[in-house]
């Protein structure tokens, strides 16, 4: 999966971009589908705020924390970006099981005698 990261009011060393990129890779193994995600970290009155996009089968899902730490920013917002693709994952599972309807058409003679 590729990461793109952007930084506002905060520079990233190479490091911290593989440490970033190795928490996505749980995220990968668990939906191999995820194609890339955007992650977006600002730094704004001591507050560090990251935001994850991504698209999953179709719908942009994403996810944003605040902290006064980067790390567990990151962390906290990955937590919620797994929440939401799995929920989403759900969503899609649970439209496979749903029931079908009927196919027959209705008879004028049923509908009155009901």
């Amino acid at each position: 999966m590729k990461v793109n990261i952007q930084t506002h009011h905060i520079s990233i060393n190479d490091d911290s971009r593989k440490e970033i990129e190795s928490k996505f890779e749980k995220v990968s193994a668990h939906f191999p589908q995820l194609i890339s995600s955007d992650i977006i970290i600002t730094k704004e009155h001591g507050q560090h705020e990251v935001e994850i996009f991504t698209n999953y089968e179709g719908v942009r899902v994403s996810a944003k924390s605040t902290n006064n730490v980067m790390y567990p920013a990151i962390s906290a917002a990955l937590k919620k970006l797994e929440t939401g693709l799995r929920n989403r994952k759900g969503q899609l599972k649970a439209d496979l099981h749903a029931k079908s309807t009927s196919t027959k058409p209705e008879i004028a003679s049923d509908i009155i005698k009901r």
